[in-house]
């Protein structure tokens, strides 16, 4: 996985920098404790999930309000990120997108056992947003940084070509329904954006306890000349489950109703 490549040392949680209104894009950070703002889903086109707010807990809401301006950027599509900027590095550092991290707790629990590895964070679960804070706070995480939005908005207009190390996808909505298949993430044309931002060694990480989304996966990871699978002579070409990846919430409730659980480890050519 990306946290293999050799990067430079990773800042320590005393050395995150002070809230600063550069580290946001634009003046246009969310309210506290609101979804995800309409404005920024004017496109007509079919997107993989419904902003949501859901219900926070005070302490939530507090660390939203109080750490958000240092640690999280509001997708807008207006400018490409500097992302050495972003994690307040003065050397390059490897950078994985995690879309849709749910909670956050699996992904703070990774960006404790890499932290010579950035994580961006993108996700439009508010509660997530604010509970994801507190463990960056709590756990000393100096390289873990927040997205609210699309993640097709962040790909396309704010990151640049060849700039991720690495890209995280775990347990996306299946839409199991068939006249909802095309909400689907993991599509041709989202790859396809998604494998121009990664530089050539990059991983492309799946996972899924839904066996006809992880069969769809298997079929667009391994349809792209652009990839390779980490894992060809497996069984369907899955990965065995890294022992890195915690198991999450929608992991557990997946394997309580009976459901397999499918890993797919790619490697960008």
């Amino acid at each position: 996985m990306t946290s293999h490549i050799a990067p430079p040392a990773a800042p320590t949680a005393a050395d995150v920098p002070a809230p600063a209104a550069s580290r946001a894009v634009g003046d246009d950070s969310p309210r506290p404790g609101s979804p995800v703002s309409a404005e920024l889903h004017r496109e007509q086109r079919v997107r993989s999930f419904h902003p949501r707010k859901g219900r926070m807990s005070d302490a939530q809401r507090e660390a939203l309000s109080r750490l958000w301006t240092a640690f999280g950027i509001r997708v807008d599509g207006k400018r490409v990120l500097d992302l050495d900027a972003l994690f307040g590095v003065t050397e390059p550092l490897p950078v994985v997108l995690e879309i849709g991290f749910g909670m956050g707790d699996a992904t703070a629990t990774m960006a404790a056992a890499e932290p010579s590895t950035g994580i961006l964070a993108v996700d439009v679960h508010t509660p997530g947003h604010g509970n994801l804070l507190r463990r960056i706070e709590s756990d000393g995480l100096a390289n873990v940084r927040l997205a609210e939005g699309d993640a097709v908005v962040l790909l396309r207009d704010q990151l640049a070509p060849a700039s991720l190390a690495g890209l995280r996808i775990y347990f996306p909505d299946p839409w199991p329904k068939v006249r909802h298949l095309k909400r689907r993430l993991i599509q041709p044309e989202f790859l396809a954006l998604a494998l121009s931002r990664l530089r050539p060694g990059a991983t492309v990480h799946c996972a899924t306890d839904w066996e006809p989304y992880a069969e769809q996966m298997a079929e667009v990871l391994g349809a792209s000349p652009e990839l390779e699978n980490l894992y060809p002579d497996e069984e369907g070409g899955y990965a065995p489950r890294p022992d890195w990846r915690p198991v999450t919430k929608f992991e557990r409730q997946g394997i309580a109703k009976g459901h397999v659980v499918h890993d797919l480890l790619f490697r960008r050519r």
